[in-house]
């Protein structure tokens, strides 16, 4: 199922681009500090989806998932609802599509390596997506514990220290976001980096002076720069709309991605609605094809 929720998020970010698929702005409601709830509608591919999920980084210490909802899948020419789907399934599936073909996408040329920073339900998404990509992938948790089973689990590896998985070709950076992980001048030549934490307000994955002095792009310029890890870069001044580029222009051509094997590359994701309507068709499509495969979907976002 990762390579298929790659193929399909693809897809929908070259819909977006064109114009094909649309997405009403995403609607918080904060309930700081615990957390938030968030509506994500989207309309594409002959349905409509309604995603209710939250994000409450809390949870885990009190033995409960840090996302919890329901998407809602429609069939656009009557109106029916054609499935229910566990949020936080669906949500594994399109972070760990999303920052992989990110890296596809902008990584330099040649790169295999990849390092996960986060062992958490979308951590172990996103390096089972890189395994199933075949990148030699490490990860790297807080508590690890947690990383050695979810390498066990994945056939990955554990990285020796967070400064040496930081310093890996690829990085994808799965974490709550309330922290620093890359500061100033710590990106080094020819990585890329997809930043796949700070999905709200008051979330930093890099600092502004890090961000100010690499290629940025973005799932949605709109929603990252009101809701994701450019906002402070923004509100500084440091960034620009002309300074990000949205990775579906990349996609479609209509952009340049990386442009040298120096270049450092940053993508900034917030998630966008567009992902769970691709993952959600590509998932009641297997389904219907294969029934005894929805228990796979499933389990990706148990634990």
């Amino acid at each position: 199922m990762p390579e298929a929720a790659l193929d399909a998020v693809r897809d929908a970010f070259v819909a977006y681009a064109r114009g094909e698929w649309t997405m009403p702005p995403k609607v918080y409601v904060p309930a700081y500090p615990a957390g938030d709830f968030r509506a994500m509608p989207a309309l594409g591919g002959g349905h409509a989806l309604l995603k209710w999920v939250t994000s409450f980084p809390g949870n885990p210490e009190r033995g409960l998932p840090t996302v919890t909802g329901v998407v809602l899948l429609s069939d656009a020419s009557n109106g029916m609802l054609r499935a229910a789907l566990d949020a936080g399934a669906v949500t594994a599936l399109r972070t760990g599509a999303a920052a992989v073909l990110a890296a596809e996408t902008l990584g330099r040329e040649g790169a295999r390596e990849a390092a996960v920073i986060g062992a958490g339900v979308n951590g172990r998404a996103t390096a089972r997506t890189f395994v199933a990509r075949g990148y030699e992938t490490s990860l790297w948790d807080v508590d690890p514990k947690r990383a050695r089973v979810a390498a066990e689990q994945l056939g990955a590896r554990v990285a020796p220290s967070r400064v040496e998985a930081l310093a890996v070709d690829v990085v994808a950076t799965v974490t709550p976001g309330h922290e620093l992980v890359y500061g100033p001048g710590s990106l080094r030549p020819g990585q890329h980096v997809s930043l796949m934490g700070a999905d709200g307000p008051g979330k930093a994955e890099i600092a502004v002076e890090e961000l100010a002095r690499v290629q940025v792009f973005a799932d949605d310029w709109e929603q990252a720069s009101h809701n994701g890890e450019l906002v402070h870069a923004v509100e500084q001044g440091a960034l620009s709309r002309g300074d990000v580029t949205e990775l579906g222009a990349v996609l479609t051509g209509d952009s340049e991605g990386r442009r040298n094997d120096d270049e450092i590359t940053v993508f900034d994701s917030t998630g966008l609605a567009i992902q769970d309507l691709a993952v959600a068709l590509a998932v009641v499509r297997r389904y219907e094809e294969e029934p005894a495969a929805f228990s796979e979907v499933d389990t990706v976002g148990a634990g």
